[in-house]
C-alpha cells in the first residue's frame, strides 16, 4: 500500500485534479442550469409537476446505461461525462431549489413588499437568503452522487480515481483497489463535510434573518 503511494504519487494526485476539475464543472454548469429552471416551474404546479416527473425519470436510469445511449452521439471522454452529470444532477438540484423557495412563509414576502422592496431586492434580500441552507443541501447530495459517478466515468476514458480503481479491478490488484476506493470515498466524505458546515452556516443567518 505504502509502497505504491510513494512510487506512484505523481500519477495519483493527477488523477485527483481531473476527478476535482470534471466535479467542479459537473456543478457549476448544473447550477446554471437548475436554478432558472427552477425559478421558472414555481410559477406553475403543472409545470413543476411535468418537469419534476421527467427529471425523476431520467435520474432512475443507471449511469452506466446513459453513457452507453450517449457514446455513439458525442462519443468517449470528459465531455460525455459532464453531459451525463449534468443531468443527473437536475433532479437533485431543481428538486431542492424549488422546495427551498416553496418553503418560505408567504408572510414574510408580504413583509418584504410592504417595506418597499422591489423584485431584486425581494430575491436577493429576503428569499435568497432563507432558500440558502435547502439550496446548499441539494448542492451537497449533487457534490457526493457527482463524485460517484465521475469515478465509474472512467470506463469511457473521462479520467479520475475511477482509473485507479478500475485498473486494479482488471489486473486483480488490491494497492490500485484499495487506494482508488480510499481516494475516493475520502473526497466524498471531504465534501460532504465542507458543504454540511455551509449549509448550517446558512441555517443560522436565516434563522437570523427571521428573527429580525
Amino acid at each position: 500500500m505504502i509502497s505504491y503511494l510513494l512510487k506512484n504519487y505523481d500519477s495519483m494526485l493527477l488523477l485527483m485534479s481531473e476527478h476535482l476539475q470534471i466535479v467542479a464543472l459537473s456543478i457549476s454548469i448544473s447550477l446554471v442550469i437548475a436554478i432558472p429552471v427552477s425559478l421558472l416551474i414555481l410559477r406553475s404546479k403543472v409545470l413543476s409537476t411535468i418537469v419534476l416527473s421527467s427529471l425523476g425519470v431520467i435520474y432512475s436510469i443507471p449511469s452506466l446505461a446513459l453513457f452507453a445511449l450517449l457514446i455513439p452521439i458525442l462519443g468517449l471522454g470528459k465531455g460525455t461525462a459532464i453531459f451525463v452529470l449534468v443531468i443527473y444532477n437536475q433532479y437533485i438540484l431543481v428538486r431542492n431549489i424549488f422546495a427551498a423557495f416553496q418553503a418560505i412563509d408567504p408572510a414574510i414576502i408580504e413583509a418584504g413588499i410592504g417595506m418597499g422592496f422591489n423584485s431584486i431586492e425581494l430575491f436577493l434580500k429576503i428569499q435568497l437568503p432563507l432558500a440558502l441552507p435547502i439550496i446548499l443541501g441539494g448542492v451537497r447530495i449533487a457534490t457526493i452522487t457527482t463524485i460517484g459517478i465521475a469515478t465509474i466515468a472512467s470506463v469511457i476514458n473521462a479520467g479520475g480515481l475511477g482509473v485507479i480503481l478500475f485498473d486494479g479491478l482488471r489486473m486483480n490488484y488490491l494497492p490500485k483497489i484499495l487506494w482508488g476506493t480510499i481516494m475516493s470515498a475520502g473526497l466524498a466524505l471531504g465534501a460532504n463535510q465542507i458543504l454540511l458546515y455551509l449549509e448550517k452556516l446558512a441555517g443560522l443567518k436565516a434563522n437570523g434573518k427571521c428573527k429580525v
